[in-house]
């Protein structure tokens, strides 16, 4: 989380440190209007900037996965440049058209306009300048739809599958407010580094709205399959699915997760990969629990021979350290990428001592004793807590059964808030906060 909230505020100040070198937030003569003409353009470039990197981290790029901590890092820095440009857009917005509506109202006066200066425009300045109407409408209206969509994004009880299926029309409405950008940036900043940079961060985002756009994102890491078995446990309402892959998988380590597509119109839904690889099976196991409209369809829906479409695989939540011990903390169904490192360390050893405690609500007999041998086979000791029966997980009850805690490295899967809480606890009592790897497990 540090890294992704340095990332977030570098850039942001960057694009402010950059835009202060191209221009002023105190003109002369300092007066309304005067002001309001250089804040329509540093929220413009925020606003633009923000959107054109979020754009990007929407294309999944690997290469960036492990400058950021994994794809669930960066759709948190992703959600983060959401709101960031949705909140400099409000801010352009107003202080544009809000203040013609207050010389419409009379609550202002707007001087006179300066006479044309006699100095002829370049070729490029001048076709600029007579799209200037064309680029402050279209980009109106794309802002209104924007607004709309990215607060449905932030609205969790809007479904996932209308989630994904709109938040990709914000693709399209990029492109208009790329075009509103390039025509209503000040022309002298293209000759300076802001400008620089702004050429790249748009045309990085067009490049990514276009790849959005025609379903080429992930393209090269997609492979078929077929649902080779089905398991359900009524009790935890979890379904393990086993799905054969065909040639195209490179394959996965533990902890990592993929987008699955059962049905193309629902779209591709992202699960942690529960199994370890084996390139002579071709086997990958997802355990899913019914928390929602689409996962709690998937017992229905799914049949054995079913082709999927399998994306990835994704994700740095991979057990890599140089930790002698390791604490694992998988809560209700956060234990998923923990069954695929036990039988991953069931085939091949490991040296790291490793505890693993599994508090969950619910209980089903064939599901803990699947685990308690995936633990035995791993060399993993495993700490069960039942619901009610054994009372509350905390730093304090896991440091006590593991008193060597200070020399070890945490990783949690599980509710955001109980990871946090967790992560105070043990950096408050001395454990480095490098130390404490949480799988932020959620898309949106």
């Amino acid at each position: 989380m540090k890294r992704i909230k340095l990332v977030l505020w570098v850039s942001l100040l960057a694009l402010a440190g950059l835009w202060l070198l191209a221009d002023t937030l105190v003109p002369e003569p300092f007066t309304y209007f005067s002001f309001r003409t250089v804040f329509v353009q540093l929220s413009g470039v925020i606003a633009i900037g923000a959107m054109s990197v979020g754009m990007l981290l929407a294309v999944r790029p690997k290469w960036l996965e492990p400058h950021l901590d994994g794809l669930d890092k960066m759709y948190r820095l992703h959600k983060w440049l959401g709101i960031t440009a949705l909140v400099a857009g409000v801010l352009h917005w107003w202080w544009a058209k809000g203040t013609k509506w207050m010389v419409g109202w009379g609550w202002l006066v707007k001087p006179p306009r300066k006479p044309p200066s006699g100095e002829s425009l370049g070729l490029v300045e001048g076709w600029l300048r007579t799209q200037r109407g064309t680029a402050e409408s279209l980009g109106e209206w794309a802002f209104y739809a924007a607004v709309v969509l990215i607060a449905l994004a932030l609205v969790k009880r809007f479904p996932y599958h209308l989630f994904t299926k709109t938040h990709k029309w914000l693709a399209a409405l990029f492109l208009v407010l790329a075009y509103h950008s390039l025509v209503l940036i000040k022309f002298a900043y293209w000759t300076q580094p802001l400008g620089w940079v702004m050429a790249v961060l748009i045309l990085a985002g067009v490049l990514a709205a276009l790849l959005s756009l025609t379903g080429r994102i992930g393209a090269r890491r997609r492979a078929g399959g077929q649902i080779e078995s089905l398991t359900y446990y009524p009790e935890l309402r979890v379904l393990e699915t086993a799905i054969r892959l065909d040639e195209g998988w490179s394959g996965h380590a533990a902890g990592q997760f993929a987008f699955v597509t059962s049905n193309p119109k629902e779209g591709a839904h992202p699960y942690t990969i529960a199994s370890a690889w084996d390139a002579t099976e071709r086997r990958i196991v997802f355990i899913t629990k019914a928390l929602g409209d689409h996962t709690g369809r998937l017992r229905d829906s799914l049949r054995v021979g079913m082709p999927v479409r399998v994306e990835g695989p994704y994700g740095c939540f991979d057990f890599e350290d140089r930790k002698s011990r390791q604490i694992w903390i998988g809560a209700g169904i956060g234990i998923t990428p923990f069954v695929a490192r036990m039988k991953q360390l069931a085939r091949t050893a490991g040296t790291q001592s490793i505890d693993l405690f599994h508090p969950t609500a619910d209980f089903e007999q064939a599901a803990i004793d699947k685990l308690v041998a995936d633990a035995a086979a791993a060399g993993v000791r495993l700490h069960l807590l039942v619901g009610k029966r054994d009372g509350r997980l905390d730093g304090d009850r896991i440091r006590a059964a593991v008193p060597e805690w200070a020399d070890a490295s945490v990783w949690f899967c599980g509710p955001p808030a109980f990871g946090q809480a967790l992560r105070e606890d043990f950096v408050a009592h001395g454990l480095a906060d490098a130390d404490f790897h949480q799988e932020l497990f959620q898309m949106r």
